[in-house]
């Protein structure tokens, strides 16, 4: 009796926290909590995901806010994108990442005002990521591990594009993603006056590969 009362109070605190984060989502968005709508059209100067302009010039289509892109290896790439975004003007979450390096992502110009991070998302971190597309521009979700199936991988990304809102998935599989793009260490630079060996790391290059939109993306480098 003890256990089923106790299972019960987490269900309703749980409901109770998703009810509070789509509260303070509809304030951050302007739209009301209930339901989800179709949303006019966003200018065409706001259609596009900012993004660091290396990569922007790597990639062979340009990354549309709404979408839904699976990103592994260094998070170097991760860190560049929200530091992107952030910079731009635009506000972030990341969920389920507590090892998440903002420092450096304030190195790479991330505005850290702009940025929500949930380190522990609970046992449903996807829900907890549907409920933040509602008030963010760019929604960071590691997965833990998990595998999300296409049935609700779907129902996800819709709620993303009405919300115009990409989701950036890692440390999971996400089926049905468009764009998965893996980066990896590919060199450091030190700060000036620095010996091979010594000093502080300024820079880290990245090579980026994989696809977007279905095509091929190069092996795009860090300038």
């Amino acid at each position: 009796m003890t256990s089923a009362i106790a299972s019960d109070r987490r269900r309703e605190n749980r409901a109770e926290q998703l009810e509070s984060l789509r509260r303070r989502m509809a304030v951050l968005s302007g739209k009301a909590s209930g339901g989800i709508g179709v949303d006019d059209p966003l200018p065409e100067s706001e259609a596009r995901l900012a993004l660091p302009q290396w990569l922007a010039d790597a990639l062979p289509v340009a990354l549309p806010r709404g979408t839904v892109a699976v990103l592994s290896g260094a998070r170097s790439l991760l860190l560049g994108v929200v530091a992107a975004v952030t910079a731009a003007g635009g506000n972030a979450a990341i969920v389920g990442q507590p090892d998440i390096g903002l420092l450096a992502a304030v190195e790479m110009g991330a505005d850290l005002s702009r940025i929500a991070v949930i380190p522990d998302a609970g046992t449903d971190p996807v829900e907890v990521a549907a409920v933040l597309v509602d008030g963010m521009d760019l929604v960071v979700l590691g997965l833990g591990g998990r595998r999300v199936p296409q049935t609700r991988a779907r129902a996800v990304v819709a709620r993303a594009r009405n919300r115009g809102c990409t989701l950036l998935v890692t440390d999971g599989e996400w089926q049905g993603a468009p764009t998965r793009l893996a980066a990896r260490v590919c060199g450091y630079e030190l700060t000036a006056g620095g010996r091979p060996g010594f000093g502080r790391i300024g820079r880290v290059r990245l090579q980026v590969g994989g696809v977007c939109a279905g095509r091929t993306v190069g092996r795009a480098r860090t300038g």
